[in-house]
């Protein structure tokens, strides 16, 4: 009992922070578990259930600061499943009702605000936000400045409803959000934390032309209220056919389209669970495609008739449910802020975390970036801060919540964080270059760089020694064993013999994965010196250029500059690399140790090609997994051929090949861009001719 009251009083107090005042101070993940603790005690205890709980409830209770706004049809919230068990049991109850084989629409659920349109005779009269699920806010000002918000319905919609609710979330796309925050650096400014709530505090600003310059969006996902000639009649169960709009879902969603609405373009209409399941993974691994920011799947019984016969509970209909992806946020404590040393020199400020759970693995380090990004949010030691983790991203911290704990006042923080002035691992003086954001340690054998630049050169990306991680890399360098990249050519069975941790088998494998890495294409080689600036791309246009180190070294910078995928900068930074007797040492070195240091003939592209350039100028993208082919061998292959392989369409693309599991943005902007989409198995075709496959 006194669990649930504590419960219940902590998730009326983060509510009231998330839908009023848009100033949440736990992550959305942390939220969740609040509610699903609370549920299964009320479940386990019917007895402790209050008129009233949090359970039972939508939202938020208004804002004094807007009029408020009655909704005669009520906007109800969802049922959420965090795994496919729970996917299952809403499915199974449903099965008890329906037949096996009913048709759902899976659609992706917006991470934004919800917002109710009422259009009177077909035009534009008001808009108000869910609120409490009863009683919303009157926003209408602010919604009119919505650009994606049609003023009247297309005249494709004739004669229009009396009267149309369109529900729908208003968000604000990663790239507004992003040119804000660019904005507030600019200005001195902290940051926002993320794009819901700089979307939900653009909307509910009393100047509506604050929320004009904040490049909002709206998606339209339902049908609230509805009135045609002679009746009344509202959505969730209504006989919509009488004005047009269908009875499904589905089609009242064209139905939304043609009136003007955008209405989201990646939904499926599936049949059975195995269908919806495979919809979430899709949306899942798709999910940092898209311009926009998602937290899972809503999946809607399609038939209208069938979603009045089901019914709803007293906060969320039966016929829906959303699957929540796994978090990608949470808070936690920081504890320190400190500085790593790049194998360039860099300097980056990263946080020392309490440990938490966030996007699939235990975080305790994070990225802060650089001095500017440190001011800007504004962390310090000690504070709350959100974490978060993003699939493969590498964890950083988003922002500090200043208010901790429910009603208790903000925190005396400790000062500011300031960058130091000499480098943590040698002590030599750190330097902001002029016109730069980053910060470089000036001492060339800095034994931090020193280890990164080795471990980088071992990375999977580079030379792909399996085996000779960073902390292996470390222990070497602590040792005498390593100095730079060459020393590990030298290595033997003595060399490691008696070394902790390693026995006959490990050190074997280890001298094999370093004997192996000395035939790789010197476009590894190139990666793996990590010189500045130059990157994969660079790399390969450079070894397929010039086909060996010598004719490299023995360019000028006109001559590199020239190499489409190279430029002046990169080439700048490769002359004055190898103009360096330290560097030119290690290279000589690692020819002597046996390493190659040519690309193979077939690969060169420019005036030595000998693979026919099939895709010369064009511009080549992979989506999915291809059969027999890693993704990095498909962007060698479309690079060998003269192609290139950027990772986003465009209206330059020349073709998107879709293998299994393919980004579902890429593919729908191709069908938008109109770029031919080819499947995976007519990849060879294409890298042999360079066209496209003709009509059957």
């Amino acid at each position: 009992m006194a669990r649930a009251e504590e419960l219940r009083a902590l998730i009326a107090y983060h509510n009231d922070r998330y839908h009023r005042l848009d100033d949440p101070e736990i992550s959305d993940g942390e939220f969740d578990d609040l509610v699903r603790e609370l549920r299964s005690i009320e479940t386990d205890h019917p007895d402790l259930v209050v008129p009233g709980s949090p359970t039972s409830t939508v939202g938020a209770a208004s804002s004094a600061l807007f009029a408020p706004v009655a909704h005669r049809v009520p906007m109800m919230s969802l049922d959420n499943a965090f795994s496919r068990e729970e996917l299952q049991a809403w499915a199974d109850r449903l099965a008890k009702q329906i037949a096996a084989n009913t048709a759902f629409v899976c659609e992706l659920k917006i991470d934004g605000l919800a917002i109710s349109l009422t259009y009177r005779g077909g035009r534009f009269v008001q808009a108000a936000t869910r609120g409490d699920g009863r009683t919303g806010e009157d926003v209408t000002p602010n919604v009119a400045t919505i650009a994606d918000i049609p003023e009247r319905l297309r005249s494709t919609v004739d004669p229009p409803p009396e009267l149309i609710e369109v529900r729908g979330e208003v968000y604000m796309p990663v790239s507004a959000f992003n040119d804000l925050n660019r904005r507030q650096a600019e200005a001195g400014e902290r940051l926002f934390v993320n794009p819901r709530n700089s979307a939900a505090g653009s909307l509910r600003q009393k100047d509506s032309s604050v929320t004009a310059s904040r490049s909002l969006s709206f998606w339209a996902y339902q049908v609230g209220e509805l009135e045609v000639a002679r009746s009344s009649t509202s959505a969730g169960g209504q006989d919509n056919r009488s004005n047009g709009l269908g009875p499904t879902h589905s089609s009242t969603l064209e139905w939304l389209g043609k009136a003007g609405f955008p209405v989201n373009p990646e939904r499926e209409l599936v049949h059975g669970l195995d269908e919806v399941l495979d919809f979430c993974r899709q949306a899942e691994d798709g999910r940092h495609d898209l311009n926009y920011e998602i937290d899972g799947v809503v999946v809607k019984v399609d038939d209208l008739a069938l979603q009045r016969q089901l019914g709803s509970t007293s906060r969320a209909p039966r016929w829906a449910i959303a699957y929540k992806f796994p978090p990608e946020e949470r808070t936690t404590e920081l504890r320190d802020i400190s500085v790593s040393i790049g194998r360039t020199g860099k300097a980056t400020p990263f946080a020392m975390l309490s440990p938490v759970f966030v996007g699939g693995s235990t975080v305790s380090l994070a990225t802060l970036h650089n001095e500017d990004q440190v001011r800007a949010k504004d962390v310090r030691p000690g504070d709350t801060v959100v974490v978060r983790k993003a699939g493969d991203v590498i964890p950083e911290v988003v922002g500090p919540v200043l208010a901790v704990g429910a009603g208790d006042r903000r925190r005396r923080r400790r000062a500011a964080w300031k960058f130091p002035t000499e480098c943590p691992s040698c002590g030599a003086p750190l330097v902001r270059l002029p016109g730069e954001s980053d910060t470089f340690c000036t001492n060339l054998d800095c034994p931090g760089q020193r280890v990164q630049r080795i471990a980088h050169f071992a990375s999977r990306s580079a030379m792909d020694i399996e085996g000779l991680g960073e902390q292996r890399v470390q222990l070497f360098a602590d040792l005498g064993l390593l100095n730079d990249v060459a020393d590990l050519y030298t290595f033997t069975a003595g060399t490691l013999d008696g070394l902790e941790g390693f026995g006959p088998l490990s050190i074997a494998n280890l001298l094999g994965a370093i004997d192996d890495s000395r035939s790789r294409p010197l476009h590894r080689v190139l990666i793996g010196l990590g010189i500045r600036h130059l990157g994969q791309v660079g790399s390969i246009a450079l070894a397929r250029s010039k086909g060996d180190i010598d004719a490299i070294i023995s360019a000028d910078e006109e001559s590199l500059a020239v190499v489409d995928g190279v430029g002046p900068v990169i080439a700048a930074s490769v002359v004055r690399w190898l103009a360096s007797a330290v560097n030119r040492s290690v290279v000589e070195r690692l020819r002597s140790a046996g390493v190659n240091l040519t690309e193979p003939s077939g690969a060169v592209s420019t005036t030595d090609a000998k693979r026919p350039q099939t895709l010369a100028g064009k511009s080549v993208v992979v989506t999915g997994t291809l059969e027999g082919w890693t993704r990095e061998e498909a962007e060698e292959a479309i690079l060998a051929r003269g192609g290139k392989s950027p990772g986003s369409v465009s209206k330059k693309t020349f073709a998107l090949v879709v293998g299994e599991s393919p980004g579902a943005a890429k593919v729908t902007k191709a069908e938008q861009l109109g770029v031919p989409v080819l499947e995976g198995t007519a990849f060879g075709r294409l890298l042999e001719s360079g066209e496209l496959p003709g009509p059957d």
